[in-house]
This record gives structure tokens, C-alpha cells and sequence, in this order.
């Protein structure tokens, strides 16, 4: 039993949540610990079953982002993944802004919603990819000022940071800036390790506080 995933699934329709809930048990690889439909009930059952992961709404009385906050405040060892209908990239930044771990749309396959859901129980983020590439978009259209907007970077991770913002892959950046690929994934690494954040997305998000805020 131990590496069973404990979850929690909170969404203010029972019809869905209860469709949720069949799909984890038949996968028989995880345990359901608690139901709810309110940003209340998230964070009571995260406090008293401390589940590994809770999926919640963004669209749900008190707010799924909202539960999100609260849960990573008072139980940071509880992961959350919004599950939603909603594909604002002003939504899916304030739910990593929040805490959250991953970011699905409702469409996704209840294969791909238990791979995510384990992904991110051994510590990594994911986001729909189509979502992703629309965030850092938006992020390419706030232009940046000169000069380096977060010290704490090396010259080249700056570049290589600014370049991110821009909605660039690596192998793009790796010919703009005449790097290996492998050198150019070297330098985000070291990139998000220095900013404490999980994926591109958020090292992006990060650049364009700081240059906005200059």
C-alpha cells in the first residue's frame, strides 16, 4: 500500500466528480480519501487526511485557485492539480502563482490524468502543453528593458532565460546563441534552480515580474 496514491477530488458537480472518482478506483493504483465541492471542503480534508495529491475546479464556491493557496500554506506537503474546463493563461498563472502542481483540462484521458497525477507525486509540474505554449507566448508579448533583470543569473543564463520568455525551444535558443542543445538545457537547470521554480513556464513567468517591476 505504500505506493498507493491517497487523493482527494473536489468539484461542484457530482455527475463529473463521481466519473472522476469511478476512473481512479478501477485503476486500482491509488485510494480515494475524501469528496468535496467547495474551496472549504479542500482544505478541511487536506488538513485531516493529508492526501498526496488534491484535484480541484478552478470554478467552485470559494474558488479552486483560492483552496489552492490555502492548502499549500497550511499543508505544503500536499500537492494540488487543477482539473478544469478552463483554458485562461490568467487562470493558469495564478494557479502555479498559487502552488499548484499541474494544470489539466477536463478533456484529458483518465490514463493520461493518473500518469500526471504520479509524475507530479515523485516532485515534477506539468501543464496541458497547448497551455503552456499559449502562456509563455503571452509572456513573449511583454517586451523586456535592458540589462539584466535578475542578478542572480549569470550573463548567459540571462540570455538564455531571455530567450525562454521569447517562447523559444531549446534547440532554437541552441542556434540563436551558437550553443549545443545539451549546454543550453545545462544552463535552465542551473536556471530554475536558482529561481526555486518547477518547469520553463514558471522561469518565464518569473523574468517577466522582474521586468515588468523595473
Amino acid at each position: 500500500m505504500g505506493d498507493r496514491l491517497r487523493v482527494a477530488i473536489i468539484d461542484d458537480h457530482p455527475l463529473f466528480r463521481e466519473g472522476v472518482v469511478h476512473t481512479l478506483r478501477s485503476a486500482r493504483v491509488l485510494d480515494v480519501v475524501g469528496e468535496g465541492g467547495t474551496a472549504d471542503d479542500a482544505v478541511r480534508i487536506a488538513r485531516q487526511e493529508l492526501p498526496d495529491i488534491v484535484l480541484l475546479d478552478v470554478s467552485m464556491p470559494g474558488g479552486g485557485i483560492e483552496a489552492a493557496r490555502s492548502i499549500a500554506r497550511v499543508c505544503p506537503i500536499v500537492k494540488t492539480i487543477v482539473l478544469t474546463v478552463s483554458e485562461s493563461e490568467q487562470d493558469v498563472a495564478q494557479a502555479l502563482d498559487a502552488g499548484v502542481k499541474g494544470y489539466v483540462l477536463k478533456g484529458t484521458s483518465g490514463s493520461d490524468l493518473l500518469k500526471t497525477m504520479f509524475a507530479i507525486s515523485r516532485g515534477e509540474s506539468y501543464v496541458t502543453p497547448g497551455l503552456a505554449a499559449r502562456l509563455l507566448t503571452q509572456v513573449r508579448k511583454d517586451p523586456a528593458p535592458n540589462g539584466a533583470p535578475l542578478p542572480e543569473l549569470t550573463e548567459r543564463e540571462g540570455q538564455i532565460l531571455a530567450q525562454v520568455a521569447k517562447g523559444l525551444t531549446n534547440k532554437e535558443i541552441a542556434r540563436a546563441l551558437a550553443l549545443s542543445e545539451k549546454t543550453v538545457k545545462h544552463h535552465m537547470t542551473n536556471v530554475m534552480q536558482k529561481l526555486q521554480v518547477r518547469n520553463r513556464v514558471e522561469a518565464a513567468m518569473v523574468y517577466r515580474k522582474q521586468t515588468q517591476g523595473r
